[in-house]
């Protein structure tokens, strides 16, 4: 079996999330992995699938003429979640939309190894916010890293926060 990264994106309407999976299974793939949302009115899916069709035949399965479609064979991985020995964190921002707030905050979580594994923004109004998933090795020195956070917040008028993630109870 064949695993597939595909990408999906169309403006938002009730029923394309339908006939995206409904595709999906009618040709006998599976979705290991997915994550869909809005972004400005457009819906945006991302999903690994495995299954007997190749990435080009998953293609023509999905097209549809208010859809961009995209699929490629990828190598499967079960690295999932969480490194070993790595601390979960949840930062936000809250302030003015512009450019190179991302920028400026990844920067300085790469800088110590930190991972983004997740994230998701907004703008209401003036109003930008952005919360994310981070990794961090063990071996990093938070509260460092908090100080230098909040200096690229303050040079972007923005609030950041960074706390710890609760642990899951499944």
């Amino acid at each position: 079996m064949g695993l597939s990264a595909v990408t999906v994106l169309g403006v938002d309407r009730p029923g394309v999330i339908a006939a995206v999976t409904g595709a999906l299974a009618g040709c006998g793939a599976n979705i290991q992995d997915s994550t869909m949302t809005l972004l400005g009115g457009h819906v945006a899916m991302m999903l690994l699938v495995n299954g007997e069709l190749s990435a080009d035949e998953l293609t023509k399965h999905l097209t549809a003429p208010d859809l961009v479609v995209t699929a490629a064979a990828v190598a499967a991985r079960r690295d999932f979640r969480r490194r070993e020995n790595g601390l979960g964190y949840v930062l936000t921002v809250h302030g003015p939309d512009r450019p190179g707030i991302i920028s400026g905050i990844s920067t300085v979580l790469a800088a110590d190894g930190g991972n983004i594994t997740g994230m998701s923004t907004r703008l209401t109004g003036r109003l930008y916010v952005l919360i994310a998933d981070v990794e961090l090795p063990e071996k990093v020195d938070v509260a460092d890293l908090m100080r230098r956070l909040a200096a690229v917040g303050a040079g972007l008028d923005s609030e950041i926060t960074f706390r710890p993630v609760e642990p899951d109870l499944l």
